[in-house]
């Protein structure tokens, strides 16, 4: 038997397809591809309709839908475009791997995005984080992330009325807050996890560490090293892998950014550093060890940009609930040596490990669209020889708070960074503005809790 075969995950051309899926005796395939929120978007058939060279195609206006799925107005430099055609599914064959979940045997692949005439679509999240990585190749550089992403287990809640409560573990007792890196509190969702690792497992996903987090049933899990595309796949994955899991224990997984009053937030936090391609050294650290001048640059476009970024990286009105000094989580964009309460983070390592952690990001932000958007204020700071503010060593977010505090105003600062703009494409950057504005004017409708509450009999 082929070793390709016996591969877990992808195949390395389209003769390999069929004896992978044969082995497996797999019946469907599904073919996915993430929209601007990072939601599975695509097409199931049979394996034999999959491997008869089928043209797969998706409509434009899917990458134009905002969450609550409906479509924004044309203004602000966004306008639908007059070539508003299908646009053709290029199945990524390096990504095929099985749906353990399924019952009868499935295969699910990621496409990638391309115009009828081959050419490559640039507002969907894949291919804006594709070009940022080629922006670095072009300057002889290799990004590598390491995303960590946290999220709630909670009881089902069909009503979105009520708010979400802690599940009960295996004790039979609500779960409770303050236990975070707890052992105790992983255990009371063995079985859980064990279905988590077990379909990571049989996807070839790798988790690397696994914590119960400081919120109530907030767990974290933490990924291996490497390509940014490859790890946005796997963290696109992940969130499926998890939601499946926790349902097939009448659970939900939510990786909303805060998704429960009085409890932390949840985040993405993004480790990254910078490979010269020729020497395979990380530019972070010079001969001797010491930090160079590449290293502060990429701090200061982080500094400089990410809160014009924070759109992609804080992309709801719920996100904005998180970043606030009541939540553990940033609020402005200080930096400091492994100083968790800062915006940008530099861990403890030995000089080739240097890097630096992004944890603003929240978890309900597309991984595509986050890393981008945070390699790409890196890079600019590379470019324009940015310089940093100086470290802090103390308590950084009960600071005033200098990111933005909504969408709108996230999204106005977005629109307005030209150098933002001309890294992610024109295409995209008018057609994410526009689905946020949209977004929020479908926020505006719903009346809150707190207005009934405070305005009610009193105004």
């Amino acid at each position: 038997m082929p070793a390709f075969v016996k591969n877990l995950r992808g195949v390395k051309s389209w003769k390999e397809v069929s004896p992978w899926l044969e082995w497996r005796g797999i019946e469907d395939i599904e073919c996915i591809t993430p929209d601007q929120a990072g939601v599975a978007r695509g097409k199931m058939m049979p394996s034999s309709k999959f491997t008869s060279n089928t043209s797969l195609a998706l409509p434009s206006a899917v990458f134009m839908m905002t969450i609550s799925g409906g479509y924004p107005e044309d203004g602000n430099g966004f306008s639908y475009p007059e070539d508003d055609g299908d646009l053709k599914l290029v199945p990524d064959l390096s990504t095929l791997t099985a749906v353990p979940w399924e019952e009868d045997p499935t295969a699910q692949v990621i496409c990638d995005l391309v115009h009828q005439d081959g050419r490559s679509v640039e507002f969907t999240p894949r291919n804006v984080l594709r070009r940022v990585v080629k922006a670095y190749e072009t300057m002889g550089l290799k990004p590598v992330v390491a995303p960590e992403i946290e999220f709630y287990l909670v009881r089902k809640n069909p009503d979105p009325d009520y708010p979400l409560t802690p599940p009960v573990g295996r004790s039979g007792r609500a779960i409770g807050g303050g236990a975070g890196y707890s052992i105790a509190g992983v255990n009371e969702f063995d079985e859980l996890i064990d279905d988590i690792y077990h379909f990571s497992e049989n996807q070839g996903l790798e988790i690397d560490t696994l914590i119960h987090e400081e919120g109530a049933g907030q767990l974290e899990i933490n990924l291996r090293h490497g390509d940014p595309v490859e790890l946005a796949d796997q963290v696109f994955l992940f969130k499926r892998t998890i939601r499946e899991a926790a349902l097939k224990h009448d659970t939900y997984a939510t990786f909303m950014a805060k998704p429960i009053q009085g409890q932390p937030g949840s985040a993405m936090h993004i480790h990254q550093s910078i490979i010269d391609r020729k020497t395979g050294k990380n530019i972070f650290s010079g001969a001797n060890g010491e930090e160079t001048d590449a290293f502060f640059n990429f701090i200061g476009g982080m500094q400089q940009h990410v809160p014009n970024a924070l759109v992609m990286l804080a992309p709801y009105v719920n996100s904005y609930r998180r970043l606030t000094q009541a939540a553990s989580a940033p609020v402005n964009t200080k930096w400091g040596y492994d100083n968790r309460t800062t915006a940008f983070r530099v861990p403890r390592s030995d000089p080739a490990a240097r890097r630096v952690e992004n944890r603003i990001p929240s978890s309900d932000a597309n991984p595509y669209l986050a890393l981008a958007a945070s390699l790409a204020c890196g890079l600019i700071g590379l470019k324009n020889g940015l310089k940093p503010d100086d470290p802090i060593g103390t308590t950084a977010n009960e600071d005033q708070i200098d990111l933005p505090r909504g969408l709108i105003e996230a999204v106005t600062l977005f629109e307005a960074d030209e150098d933002l703009r001309a890294l992610l494409g024109e295409p995209f950057v008018t057609t994410y503005a526009a689905i946020k504005r949209a977004e929020f004017e479908t926020f505006m409708e719903v009346i809150s809790p707190w207005e009934r509450e405070y305005l009610l009999l009193n105004v």
